[in-house]
């Protein structure tokens, strides 16, 4: 029995110095001082020009969930470091904040707010670490996928994952990121029941390891699923009896019941050797419409690579690389405040200022801007710019944040507003939309890209800038504080 209900209450699910700061604000009298934080990432894993956002649809979940129950009270009264006014104000606390975020399979770019919260400082600080573990971990795995499924080349990618994820929520909501980043469906039957995405599998090599032989292993499979028969060919010897065995069963169990076979699975060896042999194997027999699918260790590198070597691939199977983003599992992600308001409700701006540029931060309370040509649809440029800021329809010049003299033009375009609230004053004010509307955004978005961003190797970057007054926002702060 779980002792915390920790399944279904994740509010202590915080850093500790998220309730240490709070607690400190409230003893302050500053805790219900309205304040501005953002998420952003600052590089694409992988060396990627964007990424697919996903999680919001559980960061809600949280927020209509956020109270503090009272064995969480108790639990914080140990600590000895909590006042009992501000543990009553746990007890009582009612979420109140404001927020604005980019909707579930949005494209994104690095330095662009994914969400923004405005809200009482206790409250904004003290959901720092939610809004990234469920942000950062399923946008890491749509990202991955999407990679992935751009390197089979439009052939169906399933996600075989769950056994190496990192725990039981990696699992499953990796599998819901996964079918948002592009795959067809997941071998985890939970994450069907709970999100919908399409459970898929046939046979493991115990399947044939039962049967006295693979024949009769194959045969008996035959028997129970003649409609889907997918064989799994590698467990003894894939040439020599495994594919020979599958067109055998093929012949005398699939046929006569009137049934096309589905066709055979590689789990191993060299699949791009194997799939070819393979290929001509079974369409001498007559089964060209049968698909071979590889599964085994595979990711975007590797998948591209047996495809560069001429593999006969119909579809893949892909697992543990994809389920942890095993070529860069960390989807880097920081919450940061940006700007306070005043007794007079002007946002005072804020900074973080480092040596390493790229962890300076952007002031302000702000909208992004995204612009598309006019003749081709795609899109060309996004803007950053402070939240009520109107930029022009017709032309603009967009300037580099940095190198201030790398200018453009922009002509013959029209743009959208990307940021959409969530909550207003603590009310959700914003309709879910399905998992399957959410995995078409994703590919509507990556479909808005020119090729030469959205290619794996060596993409162009994306141009992201700020507008003329947010940059001037920015300056000025870097240079009351000298860094300029």
């Amino acid at each position: 029995m779980n002792k915390y209900n920790i399944e279904k209450n994740f509010t202590l699910l915080t850093d500790f110095y998220e309730l240490t700061m709070a607690n400190g604000y409230f003893q302050e009298g500053i805790g219900e001082k309205i304040v501005y934080f953002e998420m952003f990432f600052r590089s694409v894993p992988d060396d990627g020009t964007y990424a697919i956002i996903a999680g919001l649809e559980q960061l809600i979940e949280y927020f209509e969930d956020l109270h503090f129950a009272e064995d969480d009270i108790e639990f914080l009264r140990t600590k000895n470091i909590f006042s009992e006014d501000f543990l009553d104000y746990l007890r009582k606390f009612e979420f109140k904040c404001d927020v604005w975020a980019l909707e579930e399979g949005s494209v994104a770019f690095p330095q662009e707010p994914l969400i923004i919260v405005r809200g009482p400082a206790i409250q904004a600080q003290m959901l720092e670490t939610m809004v990234l573990l469920t942000i950062n971990h399923q946008s890491m795995i749509a990202t991955k996928t999407n990679r992935i499924v751009k390197a089979a080349g439009g052939r169906p990618v399933s996600e075989f994952g769950s056994r190496r994820a990192q725990g039981y929520s990696g699992a499953n909501l990796g599998a819901r990121a996964a079918y948002i980043g592009g795959v067809i469906g997941s071998a985890n039957t939970l994450s069907d029941k709970l999100f919908g995405v399409p459970a898929l599998g046939t046979m493991a090599h115990s399947w044939v390891q039962m049967f006295d032989s693979e024949l009769e292993a194959f045969r008996a499979f035959a028997k129970v699923y003649p409609q889907n028969c997918l064989l799994l060919v590698d467990t003894y010897d894939t040439l020599k009896s495994g594919v020979p065995n599958a067109i055998k069963v093929f012949n005398e169990d699939v046929l006569p019941k009137g049934f096309r076979p589905k066709g055979i699975r590689i789990d191993s060896g060299d699949i791009a050797y194997l799939s070819k042999k393979a290929r001509k194997m079974l369409d001498d027999a007559g089964f060209e419409d049968a698909l071979i699918m590889a599964s085994n260790s595979l990711d975007e590198f590797t998948i591209k690579n047996i495809l560069v070597q001429g593999a006969k691939i119909d579809a893949f199977g892909v697992g543990e690389r994809l389920i942890t983003s095993k070529s860069d599992p960390v989807f880097g992600g920081v919450y940061k405040m940006t700007g306070i308001e005043g007794k007079d409700g002007k946002i005072i701006p804020k900074i973080k200022i480092s040596e390493n540029v790229t962890k300076i931060t952007t002031p302000g309370f702000k909208e992004i801007h995204r612009f598309y040509d006019k003749s081709s649809n795609k899109a060309i440029a996004d803007v950053v710019s402070l939240h009520d800021e109107v930029l022009p329809e017709d032309k603009l010049e967009i300037f580099h944040p940095i190198y201030t003299w790398k200018r453009k033009t922009l002509n013959n375009y029209y743009s959208k507003k990307l940021l959409v609230q969530i909550y207003d004053k603590g009310k959700l004010v914003y309709k879910m939309p399905s998992l399957d509307e959410i995995r078409n955004k994703a590919q509507s978005e990556i479909d808005s890209l020119w090729d030469e961003v959205s290619r794996i190797d060596n993409p162009t970057e994306y141009i992201v800038d700020l507008s003329e007054e947010l940059w001037k926002t920015r300056d000025a702060l870097l240079k009351k504080y000298g860094k300029n």
